[in-house]
């Protein structure tokens, strides 16, 4: 048995395994899962030869899922923050819309971790704002290399924002046409703001908007809410984020 750097692409492999008939590939990730012990070799009756996972693959798989587990926890939990932080700035906010954009490379699919716009009625104040949530180092490198997906977001967004767990990044490894939210344990903290620009939702926007509902405990102390122009009225401080509505 041989000790090998476990990678990203051998826990898929052994998952991979693991989920199907087990045939072998023969190809050099195989032969380095077999040097760990983490799969075996077994011939049937028939003569053919199969993988199975072997209780060290197991183990590794299991760990693998605690952890993923994990990371999705906190991932989900930023998410959960920033959308609250939203309602409570009287926005109408939305976790993972699939929305259609429109980029140089020509339409792709984007899925902002949360989207909120004004609670109005005039479509010139309605301001929609992308966020985009990161809690690795790892996932938001991989995600600032995809400028595709970066100018999805800023077609579909008057803003668009990286909220970053504290300790990551710095602020200006962050694109400059994305502002920066630094996520600690005082609350969310406003690194650098959000360059806006003047826009309106397209329409495939607002009929992706009107077929999902939005997220739970938007409050509004008027019962008729902010329908006109001009400034919306404003608000007490937010617990989370201060500076809440203006992200």
């Amino acid at each position: 048995m041989t000790s090998i750097a476990i990678l990203p692409l051998h826990r898929r492999r052994l998952r991979d395994v693991y989920r199907s008939a087990g045939w072998p590939c023969r190809d050099g990730i195989e032969i380095e899962l077999l040097g760990a012990g983490l799969v075996e070799r077994v011939t049937s009756a028939s003569g053919h030869e199969t993988l199975r996972v072997t209780d060290a693959g197991i183990a590794l798989l299991a760990e693998t899922l605690a952890r993923n587990r994990a990371r999705r926890d906190a991932h989900e939990a930023l998410v959960a923050r920033v959308a609250d932080a939203m309602t409570r700035a009287g926005r109408l906010a939305w976790r993972g819309l699939a929305l259609r954009a429109k980029v140089e490379s020509g339409w792709v699919m984007a899925m902002p971790d949360v989207y909120s716009i004004r609670h109005t009625s005039v479509e010139d104040y309605v301001e929609p704002v992308v966020h985009e949530i990161k809690v690795r180092r790892g996932d938001l490198l991989a995600d600032l290399r995809r400028t595709a997906k970066r100018e999805a977001y800023r077609q579909l967004g008057a803003a668009c924002w990286y909220v970053i767990q504290e300790g990551i990044a710095e602020p200006d490894e962050i694109p400059p046409e994305c502002g920066v939210v630094v996520a600690g344990t005082e609350g969310l903290c406003v690194a650098r703001p959000a360059p806006k620009r003047a826009m309106r939702l397209p329409f495939g926007v607002w009929m992706a908007l009107a077929r999902t509902a939005p997220v739970a405990g938007w409050r509004f102390e008027d019962d008729q809410g902010w329908l006109g122009g001009g400034e919306p009225p404003s608000h007490p401080a937010d617990p989370v984020d201060p500076s809440a509505r203006s992200l």
